[in-house]
């Protein structure tokens, strides 16, 4: 059902009833534009003579219905030039800006009620359940004028933009770099590199086979995978942008052929298509969040790194340090390797004791995460297989991208060693030091 996916956030069980969001877009209700109007917008049911809000299994499904007049402005100029001409042969001299201003005007006026109406519509899907809010629009300005709409229709609706840890351009890169698509997921034969620096030099690969090898070349030479198609669990295929958008959503042969064989009449069509839809891309958009190190809060992003200090200066930064699945002590060991550089100290509390970090602080090599129960085997995989990757990981255990690289973050100093510019980790022989 839908094409693209531009995704927001909403709380978990937001309580907003289907009947309550009716009433709030009721206000603003879609009526045809007058000959007057250039541009007219406003909510209408998703299926004829239905309510504002469709709902079936707990899912909404809204339209926002448009109808712009098309009058384009080489006729109004055609139209105003041969006015000005017929001006300038009756009173004998050619009309000043401000007469051309307000001829033009006129001219537009009178051409709209015969300008051509094009109407056009947006269709919105609200998970309440899980927090999920996408739009089925291509660019985001499509999209952000739904969501001016909506967030006019409904007071205080707690919307955000949907953030995840890790950088889409920079994962994107990694996978190509590696050869590695994250658990579940399969890379298609459509990507777009773009360079980092001034000359914005790119190359598109469509419907290519992506060789490894000609891919790290471009990579090396300083570009990086802003468009990447992709297909899920082999249900759904899609492209991911830049921009964190989901388009050219399609949904494959395995699920459509399953879905349609009891259906009877169109409304049970209409019903199934957006139910499958809802289910699925639901879970794709979880597993996406995921292979992007998860969602991101306000308060998980990092502060601006703070300028070097100045000679003879010794800076103290408060810090506390947390983390989940153990990862306390390797954003510790990295947090006094950067106050090291910058010849600082740091306080920070962790479990329950407070350690000053410095030059002398001893940070043990594990990092927390050797304690879970999937460790040695872990390990076994990443000395196996002579290569240590997120990816591999998930795909050997069957776990998430933030337990995997947890796992991976532990191996450091003892298995692995630490992360270089090209995205790799060396795998240390047995017994490496730190």
């Amino acid at each position: 059902m839908f094409k693209n996916a531009q995704i927001y956030r909403l709380p978990r069980n937001w309580p907003m009833t289907a009947e309550a969001l009716a009433s709030a877009l009721s206000v603003n209700t879609f009526t045809p534009a007058s000959s007057n109007e250039l541009l007219r917008e406003g909510w209408a049911p998703p299926r004829a003579a239905d309510q504002l809000v469709h709902v079936v299994n707990g899912q909404y499904l809204i339209k926002l219905q448009s109808e712009k007049k098309l009058l384009p402005s080489t006729v109004i100029n055609q139209v105003t030039k041969a006015r000005a001409a017929e001006m300038e042969e009756a009173q004998g001299f050619a009309p000043g800006k401000k007469a051309m201003k307000e001829l033009k005007e006129r001219v537009a006026d009178e051409l709209l009620p015969r300008a051509f109406s094009i109407a056009s519509t947006t269709l919105a899907w609200i998970d309440p359940k899980n927090g999920w809010l996408v739009i089925d629009a291509a660019s985001p300005s499509k999209a952000d004028n739904v969501i001016k709409l909506l967030l006019k229709a409904v007071d205080r609706m707690p919307l955000e933009s949907l953030r995840v840890q890790r950088s889409p351009v920079g994962v994107m890169t990694e996978w190509l770099q590696t050869d590695e698509a994250p658990a579940g997921f399969t890379v298609d034969q459509d990507a777009t590199l773009r360079a980092t620096g001034e000359s914005k030099a790119q190359v598109a690969f469509k419907h290519h086979s992506l060789d490894p090898d000609d891919v790290r070349k471009h990579i090396a030479a300083g570009k990086q995978c802003t468009r990447l198609a992709m297909t899920w669990e082999s249900k759904i295929s899609f492209v991911l942008d830049e921009s964190l958008a989901v388009k050219s959503v399609k949904m494959l042969d395995v699920l459509t052929e399953d879905s349609r064989g009891s259906i009877r009449n169109d409304d049970e069509r209409f019903d199934g298509d957006f139910a499958l839809m809802a289910g699925e891309l639901a879970k794709l958009m979880a597993d996406l969040v995921e292979a992007l190190g998860g969602e991101a809060r306000m308060d998980d992003i990092p502060a601006a790194a703070p300028k070097a200090p100045a000679k003879g200066d010794e800076p103290v930064r408060q810090q506390r340090v947390v983390g989940d699945d153990g990862s306390a002590l390797a954003a510790a060991r990295r947090l006094k390797n950067s106050l090291v550089k910058d010849g600082a100290t740091a306080t920070i509390t962790f479990g329950g004791k407070t350690v000053e970090l410095g030059a002398s602080a001893d940070i043990p090599a594990g990092d927390g995460s050797a304690s879970d129960p999937l460790y040695e085997q872990a390990v076994t995989v990443v000395r196996t297989n002579q290569r240590a990757s997120i990816s591999l990981i998930q795909r050997h255990l069957r776990i998430g991208y933030n337990r995997a690289a947890h796992l991976l973050e532990a191996m450091e100093g003892s298995v692995v060693g630490p992360m270089l510019s090209s995205g790799y980790r060396e795998v240390l022989a047995q017994g490496g030091a730190a």
